[in-house]
């Protein structure tokens, strides 16, 4: 799943698409392993910068959800 993240861009179809050609699972399902996957040690010393992206990303997510969007102030 990590070498897939790391590189799904590179590929031909829709990220949805490959990830039932290449899991046979739907998206819902992939995106909650990932989303357990990530808070392992074992993939973190596996790919740091991939899993620590992946992080940043789901806490953007929650920050938004629970915060609302942040409106820039540069006047």
């Amino acid at each position: 799943m990590l070498d897939f993240e790391r590189g799904w861009w590179l590929r031909d179809g829709s990220k949805d698409s490959e990830i039932r050609a290449c899991f046979e699972v739907s998206g819902t399902t992939y995106y909650r392993g990932l989303a357990s996957l990530i808070e392992l040690r074992a993939a973190f010393d596996y790919d740091p910068l991939t899993v620590l992206r992946l992080r940043r990303q789901r806490d953007a997510r929650r920050r938004v959800r629970f915060e609302g969007p942040q409106i820039s102030r540069n006047s």
